[in-house]
């Protein structure tokens, strides 16, 4: 196929036409992919690493309700979804994730049947943004959907003396582990800032804010602006935790730190950019994290050990997506060469190791898996599809709005050039 350009040489790649107009294929043609992850018996299948639908594969909580997600912000940002992709994913929420005994969301299915039933915060608080994202499209179940899971955090995951989330429980919601942690808590701010833009309930807005202060101006500030990942039941740090690989592995994650910081700044717009340290600690944890991870060769290492050195080196694809996102956001805000040159970086090693150019979408790891690796096939579109989308509206918050308005994707050529709100 003919691939567009990354970007010209000068100026910002934001406001590059040739570089939005790559963003906007690199989206249209992940879409295109994952159309194929529709099942015959009425749910999702995983796609192996040539795009093609793995039958008996599992279906997965976080999975399901990030296809929603990014299929609901592909159709507001003018591709239609014409695979049916949100209403199969609102149907399979409420008829199969859905635990109509005992309430809440169990985590995986096979073959339409229930593979494992664990409770876990990560997945819930993933059907908060999938709600979210339904109600911004206008989709008829969308406020069944999230007034349901609303509820469901509240009364089982939701710390009210910590202010954070817990983490995991059985189906009839008895706790099996002390274990607390930030990855649930860092997807539940994305979810809660979705839900106060999707219905003006201050109260989420006002969570996420605690969350992050928690996070960021707590943890992160003593941890040298890295964030610890797990913690004792009383919210204290527990270095020594080694959990599972994918969702909790041990040390630090700098792709965390990325994401966070694209957070803080998405929440702070949102309050009305208040006076107070969050571009500058955002700033912090994203020079820490490219500083400290950075590889030769190119790519993230996927952790690292509480000072910093790398602990596992292997290069994952979400790590470059969310150091896009932030970079991006920064950019947005206070424009800086060196922020440009990390960003030209970051999209070359995608552009170079991960996309693959001939059927969409992103391999997880450079030149697709090895055997025995911890991610096989194409893991979900989430993560690179909003890579693409974050560069292409001049926003910080409300990115659904703002690709609503501006329709990038339905232009074809990435809509116009970029304009950069006051700051």
């Amino acid at each position: 196929m003919d691939r567009t350009t990354l970007g010209g040489e000068g100026g910002f790649w934001l406001d590059d036409a040739a570089h939005r107009a790559f963003l906007v294929q690199d989206a249209l043609r992940a879409l295109d992919a994952f159309d194929a992850c529709m099942g015959p018996g009425g749910g999702f299948l995983p796609l192996d690493d040539a795009g093609r639908p793995v039958e008996g594969g599992l279906q997965e909580l976080h999975v399901t309700t990030r296809l929603v997600h990014s299929f609901g912000l592909g159709h507001l940002a003018g591709r239609p979804d014409r695979a049916g992709i949100i209403d199969r994913g609102m149907d399979q929420l409420w008829r199969a994730h859905r635990d109509d005994r005992h309430g809440g969301y169990v985590w995986s299915l096979r073959d339409g049947q229930v593979a494992d039933d664990t409770k876990l915060a990560y997945g819930h608080v993933f059907v908060l943004l999938a709600a979210s994202t339904a109600k911004l499209v206008g989709h008829p179940d969308a406020d069944r959907l999230l007034a349901d899971i609303a509820q469901v955090l509240d009364d089982r995951f939701w710390d009210a003396e910590a202010g954070l989330f817990r983490d995991e429980f059985t189906r009839d919601w008895q706790p099996f582990s002390p274990y607390r942690g930030m990855n649930a808590n860092m997807h539940g701010v994305e979810a809660l800032l979705a839900a106060f833009e999707a219905t003006g309930e201050g109260e989420y807005l006002r969570r996420a804010q605690g969350i992050l202060d928690f996070f960021i101006a707590g943890q992160a500030a003593r941890n040298g602006w890295r964030i610890p990942e797990h913690y004792d039941a009383d919210w204290r740090p527990d270095p020594g935790y080694e959990g599972n690989p994918m969702f909790r592995p041990a040390g630090t994650t700098p792709g965390h730190s990325l994401e966070m910081a694209r957070l803080l700044l998405h929440c702070w717009d949102l309050a009305g950019r208040p006076q107070g340290d969050a571009p500058a600690q955002a700033r912090l944890l994203v020079e820490t994290a490219l500083r400290d991870a950075w590889l030769d060769g190119g790519g993230l290492a996927y952790t690292l050990d509480h000072d910093g050195r790398v602990a596992r080196p292997d290069r994952y694809w979400w790590p470059v997506t969310e150091g896009i996102g932030a970079l991006a956001a920064l950019i947005k805000l206070d424009p800086r060469p060196e922020d440009e040159a990390w960003y030209r970086r970051l999209w070359r090693f995608a552009d170079d190791r991960l996309i693959d150019h001939d059927r969409g979408g992103w391999f997880p790891e450079p030149g697709g898996p090895a055997p025995g690796a911890q991610f096989q096939g194409k893991p979900d579109i989430y993560h690179a599809l909003q890579a693409d989308l974050f560069p292409l509206v001049p926003d910080l918050s409300r990115l659904g709005d703002a690709l609503a308005r501006d329709k990038p994707l339905g232009s074809g050529l990435g809509g116009d050039i970029f304009v950069r709100p006051p700051i």
